[in-house]
């Protein structure tokens, strides 16, 4: 296996059967390597451009890669070219990556590829200042800017040799992006300071943040505000609290680095649970979270350029490009400013073009203009949505009011820090009608998981209250079950005349170790067999996953989708859990739209361990929004009654 720098680049070792004898999701990450690693190294921006798309569109492929091969159909596939197509047909069908591909990775120093890790710097001036300064790590990097050598480069200047030394401290005091619901907090809180302000007319979150991506590099905020109140409000702007820096305050920008005051009762981290923890940093996690900082970028502009700003800067990039091109076949430039009539405005660019524009008091007037229906920004990201709006066909989406219950959700009888009671408690208050109680299974040690005794001894106290409460008339119910760890072979961890008697089991890997030994095949292979198991119900945290603190085993979740699938056609429950914890949110979201298009069940698990880890649900219906999910392919939207049934 071959390594390059601190960000992982790497070519995977071969499988030992094949073809094919790589994954579509191995290619794709390969793919998008080679592209960075080339443009470090100059290549033709075309060619740059090919590897990129080509990994965009491998990374969504359902077909088999290895049929795609045999039957030449490759080649036949959009930004798949003669050259590429022989190298991946190489790499594909014979397990060998191309010589090209391998010196690339062996060739290109570490210290480049960690410089990517900056915020705000990209391979072509990472390039530039090894070519002309011979920066190549972090350390020389500084140095340089420390000596004031980047600020003479010609497009650079002392506002970017500033950058990057903040984004050199930004890199040692935390990793470059962060949680979506760290970036949340920090984005929401700042917003409605913003809003607050005299003068202010609109102010709202866009970028990665408004998309709920499940990590956020930056927060960008477009202000609404009328021209003769823009000074005053850019100066109270920057007076406000939770401001550490700024780096830049032009006539329409500001940028800035929020700190931990910004959040008037302070910065608190919730409960982990001691597996994710350890993934993330251990005990220092929490001192480091409270020392914690985010970009942001405020842009002001007048009202009548708000919605298209917003628009704007809310992206993604490919769906910016599919939107520009099909103003452009309407005769219309859109952008930042408007959308502007080419034969009005001409050469014109900028405020100076926008007084040309077509009116718009918000987004959905700009899709109007388009013959579009309004896109919920969730799904702007060009996986279909453009045609869906065209046709009236956009999904309606799932809403925290859907949510009636989850059920994967953890008591003090193993590693939760709520009692039965207490959590049964929360949920009613939360308005559920249903909890379903989830504790861990004997093998997992670290979390005290429960024996067999005590789990039915639960059981038996579920059953008292769910009686007592039907004859008070309280429509709720607890739905017994176990987070089952899957051992070797795909078994579960309790004897299958226990799991009988409980309502519902819960798989999930937790011995990660083990799993990242294995290739692809064979952890596809245990689990489909696991899958198989009468009793499991719910696929648990399906790939292992930690947000910025561990990457999943390899697995073909497309895959196990399928098999799942088959198992639903034949009126066999299998769903796929969404896990709603901000820290893992695993399922990806482009997973979500796959299970959907497959008819698997997707169950929005918060995977709580304390009262306040209900909550966290929430994050999960946002990756399900993404997802393009909709109440009717979640268990989630079920009442106490239906459920019962489907698990029957």
């Amino acid at each position: 296996m071959l390594m390059a720098g601190g960000g992982g680049f790497v070519l995977p070792k071969a499988r030992p059967k094949g073809p094919p004898y790589f994954s579509r999701n191995q290619v794709a990450t390969v793919l998008h390597q080679v592209a960075v690693l080339l443009e470090l190294n100059g290549a033709n921006v075309f060619r740059v451009r090919s590897y990129q798309n080509a990994s965009r569109m491998l990374g969504g492929l359902t077909e088999d890669l290895g049929e795609l091969v045999a039957t030449g159909r490759l080649f036949e596939m959009k930004g798949i070219g003669k050259g590429l197509g022989s190298a991946l047909t190489q790499a594909i069908g014979e397990g060998r990556w191309p010589s090209d591909w391998q010196d690339l990775h062996e060739q290109t120093p570490k210290g480049l590829i960690e410089m990517l890790g900056i915020p705000g710097l990209g391979p072509k001036r990472i390039k530039l200042m090894n070519e002309e300064l011979g920066v190549d790590s972090v350390a020389t990097l500084k140095q340089a800017a420390l000596d004031g050598l980047i600020a003479p480069m010609k497009g650079f200047g002392e506002k970017s040799q500033n950058r990057m030394l903040d984004g050199i401290e930004l890199l040692a005091r935390f990793r470059a992006r962060r949680r979506l619901d760290v970036g949340l907090k920090y984005g929401e809180a700042f917003q409605s300071k913003i809003a607050a302000l005299d003068g202010v007319l609109k102010a709202q979150l866009a970028g990665s943040a408004r998309r709920r991506k499940e990590t956020i590099g930056d927060l960008d905020l477009v202000v609404a505000v009328e021209s003769e109140q823009h000074d005053m409000v850019s100066e109270a702007i920057l007076g406000l609290p939770g401001i550490a820096d700024v780096k830049g305050a032009g006539d329409s920008k500001i940028s800035i680095i929020l700190d931990t005051s910004v959040f008037e009762g302070g910065f608190t981290v919730g409960h982990i649970d001691p597996n994710v923890l350890e993934a993330i940093g251990g005990d220092d996690y929490e001192q480091l979270e409270s020392g914690g900082t985010i970009d942001a970028q405020v842009r002001l502009v007048p009202p009548e350029v708000f919605p298209f700003t917003l628009a704007y800067f809310t992206g993604s990039k490919e769906h910016n490009i599919a939107m520009r091109q099909r103003a452009i076949d309407r005769g219309l430039k859109l952008n930042e400013f408007g959308l502007i009539p080419d034969e009005k405005a001409g050469d014109l660019k900028g405020m100076a073009a926008a007084v040309f524009s077509l009116p718009a008091t918000d987004e959905a007037d700009i899709y109007r203009h388009l013959e579009l229906d309004w896109v919920t920004p969730e799904l702007r990201e060009d996986t279909g949505e453009i045609a869906a709006a065209e046709s009236s066909g956009l999904p309606s989406l799932l809403t925290g009011k859907d949510i009636r219950g989850a059920l994967h959700n953890h008591t003090t009888l193993s590693d939760g820090e709520a009692t039965l009671e207490e959590m049964a408690d929360t949920a009613r208050k939360m308005g559920w009608n249903w909890l379903g109680i989830a504790d861990h299974s004997p093998t997992l040690k670290i979390a005290n998981g429960a024996s067999a005794e005590d789990l039915l001894s639960q059981g038996e106290t579920i059953r008292q209250y769910n009686a007592a409460w039907k004859e008070e008339g309280v429509d709720f119910k607890l739905f017994h079950g176990v987070e089952s760890d899957i051992l070797e072979g795909g078994k579960l961890d309790h004897p299958d005349d226990v799991l009988e008697q409980l309502d519902y089991t819960v798989a999930s890997v937790h011995a990660l170790s083990k799993w990242k030994a294995r290739d692809e095949i064979q952890n596809t292979e245990e689990l489909i067999r696991c899958i198989d198991h009468p009793s499991t119900t719910v696929l648990g945290h399906p790939t292992g996953r930690i947000l910025q603190g561990r990457d999943g085993y390899e697995v073909d979740l497309f895959a196990i989708l399928e098999h799942m699938a088959e198992h639903n056609d034949e009126g066999r429950l299998k769903a796929v859990e969404l896990n709603a914890s901000p820290y893992r949110l695993d399922l990806d979201w482009r997973l979500c739209k796959h299970a959907k298009g497959l008819g698997v069940p997707v169950i929005i698990n918060p995977d709580a361990h304390s009262i306040r880890g209900l909550a966290d649900v929430s994050y999960g219906v946002m990756a399900a929004r993404k997802g393009w999910i909709e109440p009717q392919n979640v268990l989630n939207s079920l009442s106490a009654h239906e459920l019962s049934q489907r698990l029957a």
